[in-house]
């Protein structure tokens, strides 16, 4: 059977500078370096090496393989100082076969190299390229007939359903290293009651599933699993399992995207996998508390950007709803010399990827057009990308994300299935009215090409505040202010079968040291170390998440040199009553859907603010000061040197 030791622990890093230090998995090199703005963040090569012992070592009857789930962005193996392997690509699963050089007593070394080069991607975008072993290394030992291993870091099996009546039929393929033996499968529900099974020689078999239990998204995220056991003379060999879901899923262009032939417009965030500190290398519970807040904002759909995530992260994805755009990162700039990196990335994507139930939509670039020499490469480029997936994925869409800058009209935004639409109107450029013009005039030029919004955001720093917030201030108020009229731009474009938020977090990006904090981006809903829910976040959740809520905006922004304010209050009740030091300042009710209420409130010295909607409460103290309030003369200062330039 076979046997994963996870092999996280003890290994000696030798790092930038030479110095060596013993530490465990996963781990970031560049988790300072790389996110303070300095934009000479460390790019080379570090080293890995670990010792260790396979007691009663028989080659014959087990075959040893090392797997790595992330190592940025390209990796060398020895094994005994033997060279192994090499791959190129820093966010995917790989696996090495180690008997050829493996001893009772091993030394293991990983070379890692996130160098700048025009072979493997990404080499030119708004993120920090983060060098190291930042997701899990397993070893696993397996008999020598076992499911493959090696193919792409495949999962060993391709499950695919489908819906006939109130029935379904699920393909499944078994992929082993030989023809040896016949595979057992079989398919529990949620509750582990078995639903279908069968055995065949055959490496693929259809099984079915009677009165199939949809997977509803958020509403009703339900999973199967099929189990694979692998049998030679009634003995088993090797047992593998993945989880599956039973749905279906179109888009319209009039109308958008359906789930199950019901309607299912995707209000998404996008999601970068870092954190303050530690860069990539996120624990479980760290995926998991970004699970928790993408759940409680409400959000149905998520973009995961810019390349392939964890399968934990996917998991979780399957596991509660959320509908997944998933992508490799061929982003910014074409490469000619880096074409065959970005097929083998999109294989890696699809392969490991295929039995998620969460994933719709594969992504082949993003905004690739911002600096692309040779067009006629790049467009060949996006042609074997979509053949590719189309090979490996028939049941998918197909879709990228377009730079603002480029025309409705160039040839690269109708190539795949879906189109979405990185624009930042109101931000990076004045007129907030313009997304409305933007999406009239394509939708009335190409009404068939199904639209998204793939990014759009502000800046929002939580210490920068302002009692006239503008464009480019990168205050929380006016951060709030955008969203708002987006939210409400999207609901009078209903055609639209998907908007993502840019982002859901801060994130680090090196390159960045103007307009904020050196080294990130802020157009989070939350801050880089998940701390702060900004009101933007609060914006998105009373009208995403049908909880009972209520929230006073700009609690930070304590201090105001104003006699009179607006308190601007959100809530999904249909009313809301303030009071100021416990005297009532007025009640005001929901029309028409309305989420926000403001209020004038004449300010004393000191300022109790109480917001009732029901049983439902929130607070903030504000406080009357003579002098101007100098986060004010701050955020004046950053919107006269703020960079105009689109990088989401």
């Amino acid at each position: 059977m076979r046997e994963i030791t996870l092999f996280n622990h003890n290994w000696l890093f030798k790092g930038p500078k030479g110095q060596s230090v013993s530490l465990d998995l996963p781990h970031t090199v560049n988790a300072v370096d790389g996110q303070d703005g300095g934009n000479d963040y460390f790019r080379g090569t570090v080293t890995y090496t670990k010792v260790f012992e396979i007691p009663d070592l028989n080659l014959e009857e087990n075959h040893y393989y090392l797997e790595v789930n992330g190592a940025n962005s390209s990796a060398t193996v020895f094994l005994n100082e033997r060279k192994l392997a090499e791959h190129h690509g820093g966010y995917s699963t790989f696996r090495v076969f180690l008997n050829p050089a493996l001893d009772e007593y091993n030394t293991l070394r990983i070379d890692v190299d996130n160098s700048p080069n025009d072979r493997v991607y990404p080499q030119k975008a708004d993120f920090t390229f983060y060098n190291g072993i930042y997701r899990d290394v397993n070893l696993i030992c397996v008999k020598p007939h076992h499911f493959e291993l090696e193919a792409y870091g495949t999962p060993g099996m391709k499950v695919t359903p489908g819906i006939e009546g109130q029935d379904a039929w699920v393909d499944v393929e078994t992929l082993t290293v030989d023809g040896a033996g016949e595979i057992k499968l079989t398919i529990r529900d949620r509750e582990g009651q078995i639903v279908a099974q069968a055995t065949s020689r055959n490496r693929r078999q259809q099984l079915k599933i009677e009165n199939v239990h949809l997977w509803q998204g958020r509403i009703d995220p339900y999973l199967y699993e099929v189990e694979a056991t692998l049998l030679l003379d009634g003995e088993v060999q090797d047992e593998i399992r993945q989880h599956f879901g039973v749905r279906s899923f179109s888009v319209d262009p009039e109308k958008g995207f359906f789930l199950n032939g019901e309607s299912y417009p995707l209000r998404g965030v996008s999601r970068h996998q870092d954190r303050e500190g530690v860069g990539n290398a996120l624990s479980r519970a760290d995926h998991e508390q970004d699970m928790a807040l993408i759940l409680e904002v409400g959000a149905n759909a998520i973009r995961l950007a810019h390349y392939q995530h964890d399968q934990y992260f996917y998991d979780l994805c399957d596991k509660h709803g959320l509908v997944v755009w998933a992508e490799i990162p061929y982003i910014s700039e074409h490469m000619p010399n880096a074409r065959e990196n970005t097929l083998s990335q999109m294989t890696e994507l699809v392969t490991q990827n295929y039995n998620h139930a969460s994933i719709m939509m594969w992504g082949i670039s993003n905004e690739i057009t911002i600096s692309t020499k040779d067009r006629n490469s790049m467009l060949a480029n996006h042609h074997a990308l979509i053949d590719l997936v189309k090979q490996l994925d028939p049941t998918r869409l197909t879709t990228l994300a377009a730079y603002a800058m480029a025309s409705p009209f160039n040839r690269v935004n109708h190539l795949t299935d879906l189109l979405g639409y990185n624009l930042y109107l109101g931000w990076y450029v004045p007129g907030l009215f313009l997304n409305d013009l933007f999406l009239k005039m394509f939708h009335l030029i190409y009404p068939r090409t199904p639209l998204a919004y793939t990014e759009y955001g502000a800046e929002g720093l939580t210490h920068l505040h302002s009692e006239k917030p503008r464009r480019a201030d990168h205050t929380e108020e006016y951060q709030a202010i955008y969203h708002e009229y987006m939210i409400e731009c999207f609901a009078r474009h209903p055609f639209m079968w998907g908007t993502y938020v840019w982002n859901m977090f801060d994130f680090g990006c090196d390159n960045r040291n103007q307009g904020g904090v050196p080294g990130r981006n802020h157009k989070g809903l939350i801050s880089f170390d998940r701390t702060i829910k900004k009101d933007s976040f609060y914006l998105y959740k009373v009208y995403w998440n049908p909880e009972p809520m209520i929230h006073i905006c700009s609690k930070r922004f304590t201090d105001r040199a104003q006699d009179k304010i607006e308190v601007k209050v959100y809530s999904n009740q249909p009313e809301v009553t303030l009071f100021q030091n416990g005297t009532k300042v007025g009640t005001k009710r929901a029309a028409d859907g309305q989420r926000i209420f403001c209020f004038e409130v004449a300010l004393a010295k000191e300022n109790k603010i109480e917001a009732f909607a029901g049983d439902l409460r929130d607070e903030a103290h504000f406080r009357r000061v003579a002098e101007p309030n100098p986060t004010y003369t701050l955020a004046a200062n950053l919107r006269k040197s703020s960079n105009w330039v689109n990088k989401g």
